[in-house]
């Protein structure tokens, strides 16, 4: 198979190249190949030599660029827990719920499942939406249409008079959300320089935290209220995010690499100088990172020429496409869905109301903390080793958990003891997750794929993800509902079990991404490295011969 490294071999020794289509509509002059492929393997050497420090010090803007998109992610969580939480709220079930013989009241198990499974369905929609128009108009434009939208699906949960149209705004709203869920790591991962990737990409997850320490602070300050605007003012607070992000996202430059892929090489070019620094001593050259994108593409394009859905199922995407999946859908495996139906889980193993609220609060807290661990473990020790890693250390925890539960009980009645230690254990189950396997995920999905199929392959990874979420979605609810199957702490063997098949997954399949280009890791993926060879298998795209994969 001809590669363009050898074209540019082969233009050093020839005369005259005819260009390609892509290159006769380029502003780079690729009359000569030869250079682009020089300032190509120039880009690339800078890169891998770019230090953390530098890295900061070139990119500020791009930076703040990609936490204002990442910002989107904070509704989500917000809703999430919102919803979760809702399930144990006094006002809430007052409203919504059905009268119980002690008095309370409750949602029932099939209410509560269909609610929840109503925004992960309509974030199936929005991500399949996605992944056609962002192609097409671009990352800034996809996220402006999907921020007017959740504008106007707030009115549907905040004036929701049944259970049916608050189902029903659930799902409207789910739409908008699954769009921000791959376009601000697709974003990130497109518009950050090789060091700064995986601190970017998992910087989603800590948006997710914050969503869900807000929501639950916002609960927790409003749960004595028992009239309507107990969980009316929750609902109405999410009109305070998409007007400033939008104003943002409308300001912002759009993503280099969809300028490279749609062959808008001048604009290309103009929005890399929007984001790095304009300081003249550090080594920045548009030009070169231009020729390194283009180069990078052309390079794609002959080891698969496809962009459609169906070309994420074909050659070497095929291997891509399952890693992105699987790594996403470990998520909803590994028995962090209990932590969004935290509060309920608490108040089913013997916590009292107020007191399930305090823990939740701080189990979102601990997350938050566990992001930022992350960062610093993933510079010293890269993707998969924290990933594997933590999922086994959380298949620890969902035993003990499961253990604690089977202590017996006082004539019936609660066994405060081990209701504190189950949320003890759940809060450093959370510590662990949020430190490994949460952030990482993000950085993994949003690295595995190639470039030019990259916004699909996440938009299926987040799919299968979402797959996941409503069948936690229809048995999580009953799990811990003690009108149903009242499972309480004993659902942590079960997540227990699919936790460690999920790590032994990840163990043979979750290849190593830490310090390769997307050039490198097309190039890898095309020569069938194993996952574990990955880490220490040596690449070299620019010399002759340099579509050989040593090591």
């Amino acid at each position: 198979m001809s590669t363009l490294t050898e074209k540019a071999t082969e233009t050093a020794e020839a005369t005259h190249v005819e260009p390609t289509s892509v290159e006769k509509h380029s502003a780079i002059n690729t009359s000569d190949v030869a250079q682009v492929f020089h300032d190509a393997q120039t880009a690339t050497a800078n890169e891998h030599r770019m230090s953390l420090l530098q890295g900061l010090k070139m990119y500020p803007a791009a930076i703040g660029w990609s936490v204002l998109f990442s910002a989107a992610i904070v509704m989500e969580g917000y809703d999430v827990v919102l919803m979760g939480s809702f399930y144990g709220y006094p006002s809430f079930t007052k409203r919504y719920g059905d009268p119980q013989p002690d008095g309370t009241y409750q949602l029932s198990g099939a209410w509560q499942s269909g609610i929840s499974n109503a925004m992960n369905a309509g974030q199936i929609v929005g991500l399949f939406i996605n992944g056609y128009i962002a192609e097409r108009l671009g990352y800034r434009r996809t996220m402006l249409l999907a921020l007017a939208w959740v504008t106007g699906a707030v009115f549907i949960l905040f004036f929701a008079p049944s259970k049916a149209v608050l189902l029903a705004g659930e799902f409207v709203i789910g739409v908008p959300l699954g769009i921000f869920q791959t376009l601000t790591v697709t974003y990130a991962v497109e518009i950050m320089p090789l060091v700064l990737r995986c601190y970017l990409t998992t910087y989603v997850n800590l948006c997710w935290v914050m969503g869900q320490i807000l929501g639950s602070a916002i609960l927790k300050a409003l749960f004595n209220r028992t009239d309507q605007w107990g969980y009316r003012i929750p609902f109405a607070l999410q009109w305070i995010w998409p007007v400033p992000i939008a104003i943002g996202v409308f300001l912002a430059p759009e993503s280099p690499w969809w300028l490279v892929r749609t062959g808008q090489f001048d604009k290309a070019k103009v929005s890399l100088k929007r984001l790095a620094s304009s300081d003249p001593s550090l080594p920045f050259n548009a030009d070169e990172t231009i020729a390194m994108m283009h180069h990078t593409n052309e390079m794609e394009k002959e080891m698969s020429a496809g962009t459609t859905y169906l070309d994420c199922f074909k050659g070497m995407d095929l291997r891509r496409t399952e890693i992105s999946c699987l790594t996403w859908a470990v998520q909803n495996l590994c028995g962090a869905g209990l932590m969004g139906y935290s509060t309920y889980f608490y108040q089913a193993a013997g916590l009292a109301e107020s007191q399930s609220f305090t823990m939740s609060l701080v189990q979102y807290c601990i997350g938050f903390i566990g992001t930022l661990v992350s960062w610093v473990l993933m510079t010293h020790f890269g993707r998969r080793r924290l990933y594997v890693t933590g999922l086994f250390c959380l298949f620890g925890f969902l035993m003990v958990v499961g253990f604690i539960s089977l202590a017996p009980k006082p004539d019936g009645g609660v066994n405060v003891a081990a209701a504190w230690a189950t949320g003890s254990v759940l809060l450093v189950y959370t510590a662990f997750y949020n430190a490994t396997v949460g952030p990482v995920c993000y950085s993994l999905v949003a690295e595995m794929p190639s470039t030019r199929l990259r916004n699909k392959t996440v938009v299926l990874a987040r799919n299968l993800y979402n797959v996941f979420s409503i069948v936690n979605g229809f048995i999580i609810p009953y799990m811990l509902n003690p009108t149903e199957w009242n499972w309480a702490g004993k659902a942590g063997f079960f997540w227990g079990g699919l936790c460690l098949g999920s790590a032994t997954w990840a163990f043979f399949r979750l290849p190593e991404p830490k310090g390769r280009t997307f050039g490198e890791l097309d190039v890898l993926f095309e020569r069938k490295v194993s996952a574990r060879r990955f880490r220490h298998t040596e690449v070299n795209l620019f010399t002759e011969g340099s579509d050989k994969v040593e090591g």
